[in-house]
């Protein structure tokens, strides 16, 4: 537990949630290497959760949480509550990471990887002022797949079984959303960092940012 649940503000009933691994040379960004070096992914990995985490939490919300793959760090700032990640697979860690949100606090959860360090807290909260009147928020990736996903009440079928980490990842989604009939809203795609031009791409995008500084720090002369 790093410190809690956080009060609500601004009467924002919205919980959030960010999924991640922890950043540990070799289990995570592996697409990163080569032209990086497990370790150098390993440090772009934790600045983007840095990022990711500092958006969080500059964020009102009712509740702030962590579904953690691993053991938290010195990465992880106050406010946040942490509870590990439960599945097989990803769809089965979503699902679950919705399902224990909604039970330890059945409000509104809206949910975000480690992979988009320029999210911003306007974006985020404009996912959960969209679930006042829909009941799924959709944040689409670049890559096909989806960088956020908002429920107001979690559907466990929405995800189950859902391949992931596909180019159509992101539309079998919405052809399940559209199934339910359900409204549903969209948020601006971003781009997930998973190979070296999406780190550059989003450095520069962000400059000011931890991901951008780590960029740099790690040289100019790794190939994009």
């Amino acid at each position: 537990m790093a410190g809690g649940v956080t009060p609500a503000t601004g009467g924002n009933a919205t919980q959030l949630v960010v999924i991640a691994k922890t950043p540990v040379p070799g289990a995570v960004k592996t697409r990163l290497t080569p032209p990086y070096t497990a370790r150098e992914a390993a440090t772009l990995a934790e600045a983007a959760l840095r990022d990711t985490l500092s958006a969080v939490a500059a964020t009102p919300a009712a509740r702030r949480v962590l579904a953690l793959l691993g053991a938290p760090g010195a990465w992880l700032p106050a406010g946040y509550d942490v509870v590990a990640q439960r599945g097989d697979d990803l769809a089965a860690r979503l699902t679950a990471a919705f399902a224990d949100a909604w039970a330890a606090l059945p409000v509104p959860v809206v949910l975000i990887g480690m992979d988009t360090p320029q999210v911003t807290p306007a974006l985020l909260a404009e996912a959960g002022r969209l679930l006042g009147g829909h009941e799924v928020v959709v944040g689409p990736a670049a890559d096909g797949g989806f960088w956020l996903l908002g429920q107001r009440r979690p559907d466990p079928a929405l995800l189950a079984g859902l391949p992931m980490s596909r180019p159509d990842t992101g539309a079998l989604l919405m052809e399940r959303i559209r199934a339910a009939g359900v409204r549903a809203a969209l948020l601006p795609e971003l781009t997930d960092v998973d190979t070296a031009a999406d780190a550059h791409a989003v450095a520069a995008r962000v400059p000011t940012s931890r991901f951008a500084a780590a960029v740099a720090a790690l040289g100019a002369d790794v190939p994009a």
